[in-house]
């Protein structure tokens, strides 16, 4: 008896843009934690912690092909979009939450802002392109496992 592995694909595909709202913002905090280092000519380890969370993630992503379209589709698109129009991706960028406010969603209530308000979040990491590498890398890992998957599997 044939089972329907629809259901399994949507909650993966959901998880996967779940993910996505943690791997945008930490890797934004990374890219930022790594640029403050970089200028303060530092060692930055709380960038490199947001940089194994973020991989952490999109490992577990990885585990089924629907939560890894879910999540580096829309996270490749972004990444696209801000190599094409920068200024769109800003503009976009600041809608999001938090985008206002300059923190971070587990930023405590009155600390630092992470960002100026003339940078909205994102727009370091979309910049430098990691948005485009991470997704693209979740795409990849998805259209993978497809082409590996036996025609003879039920």
């Amino acid at each position: 008896m044939k089972r329907d592995r629809r259901p399994r694909s949507l909650l993966a595909a959901a998880a996967g843009l779940a993910a996505l709202a943690p791997v945008y913002y930490l890797t934004e905090a990374a890219a930022r934690c790594l640029r403050a280092g970089h200028t303060a000519f530092t060692p930055a380890p709380t960038g490199l912690a947001f940089l194994a969370a973020v991989a952490v993630i999109v490992t577990l992503l990885t585990a089924r092909p629907a939560a890894a379209l879910g999540c580096g589709v829309p996270l490749m698109a972004a990444g696209v979009l801000f190599a094409l129009d920068l200024d769109a991706a800003m503009g976009l960028a600041a809608t999001l939450p938090w985008a206002r406010t300059g923190g971070l969603p587990w930023s405590p209530p009155g600390g630092a802002p992470w960002a100026e308000l003339a940078e909205p979040p994102g727009t370091l990491a979309g910049i430098s392109g990691l948005y485009a590498l991470i997704g693209g890398l979740l795409v990849l890992s998805a259209l993978s496992r497809a082409r590996r998957r036996s025609i003879l599997d039920v």
